[in-house]
């Protein structure tokens, strides 16, 4: 991506957009297109086609989707998977009449079968049953990596999808209600310390393994990959090493000094068992993870601080 190209950052005030725009501006890029939701609503299909038609980027990253944490995709299903259907929908057909040809979709790890052989490899999507908890959010990732095979396919555009494993970082969410497990655990143990509380609950048993990668990592691998000129199949992003929901507890108390106990809460579920990226493929590019998880947790507790009232 020469500095002079227009590109075009949908969900840019998001974790990922967001950490994506730095990115960009880091290596100098000025020439960055971005849109709040009250400017651009990505639900209306025309406002989407006027938008791409009148701006007309050499580069679209598309970051926007709705997101949560296992109560949020489990309680509103059908926002779910309406409002990342019409999302992708949008932004990939809209890219397409104003002939854009570079793309990039981020999905989620979430596609994967429940059951999937560990680590997960890109050729097991669609090889069984999803998670039945995210199940909504899952189908409509999947249906935005076949849109952009499909345009590959029938219009010969490079639409490549990126499927990043747990992300966290600046710009997270952290509301209880609807977070994911990483950010929710940073709020409730600051919470629990300020309180001075003699214990910290967790939901579930503690032994699912989950990966997590700083978000800003995801941004370097995603600018890596359009100034490759990457126009292959689907490709996994992460770190390729994963933890107990116990160990990031613990890990998250000792970056935020919470100095009371664990408890796990086991009446709430768990999720899928284990999800690990199979990273050879992205690895075998030439690209890395550079970030641990310590830490990452210390900057985004700090980004969390920063933004108390």
């Amino acid at each position: 991506m020469n500095q002079s190209a227009k590109i075009f950052v949908a969900g840019h005030r998001g974790m990922v957009g967001s950490a994506i725009v730095r990115r960009l501006q880091a290596a100098g890029h000025t020439n960055i297109i971005t849109r709040s939701r009250s400017e651009l609503d990505l639900l209306n299909q025309q406002a989407v086609q006027t938008f791409m038609q009148l701006e007309k980027p050499d580069y679209t990253f598309v970051a926007a989707a709705k997101v949560g944490g296992i109560q949020a995709n489990n309680t509103y299903r059908a926002d779910f998977i309406y409002q990342n259907l019409m999302i992708e929908a949008n932004l990939i057909h809209a890219a397409h009449l104003a002939d854009v040809q570079r793309m990039m979709f981020l999905g989620s790890s979430c596609i994967y079968p429940k059951q999937a052989p560990q680590p997960l490899k890109e050729e097991s999507l669609l090889t069984g049953e999803l998670e039945p908890t995210n199940e909504p959010y899952a189908i409509a990732k999947i249906a935005g990596i076949k849109l952009c095979e499909s345009y590959n396919q029938q219009y010969g555009r490079q639409y490549i999808s990126v499927m990043p494993t747990n992300l966290y970082g600046l710009n997270d969410n952290y509301d209880l209600n609807n977070s994911h497990v990483l950010p929710a655990l940073i709020r409730k143990a600051h919470e629990a310390k300020q309180r001075g509380d003699q214990c910290l609950v967790v939901w579930g048993t503690g032994t699912p393994m989950r990966e997590f990668m700083y978000a800003d990592d995801l941004a370097d691998a995603c600018f890596y990959l359009m100034n490759l000129g990457y126009d292959g199949p689907l490709v996994n992003i992460g770190t390729g090493t994963d933890v107990t929901i116990r160990e990031l507890a613990e890990t998250i108390v000792k970056v935020v000094g919470f100095e009371g106990d664990l408890s796990f809460d086991t009446t709430k579920p768990d999720g899928t068992p284990r999800k690990l990226m199979d990273v050879s493929r992205m690895t075998g590019l030439g690209w890395r993870a550079s970030t641990s998880l310590e830490d990452g947790i210390r900057f985004a507790y700090q980004d969390y601080l920063s933004k108390l009232p």
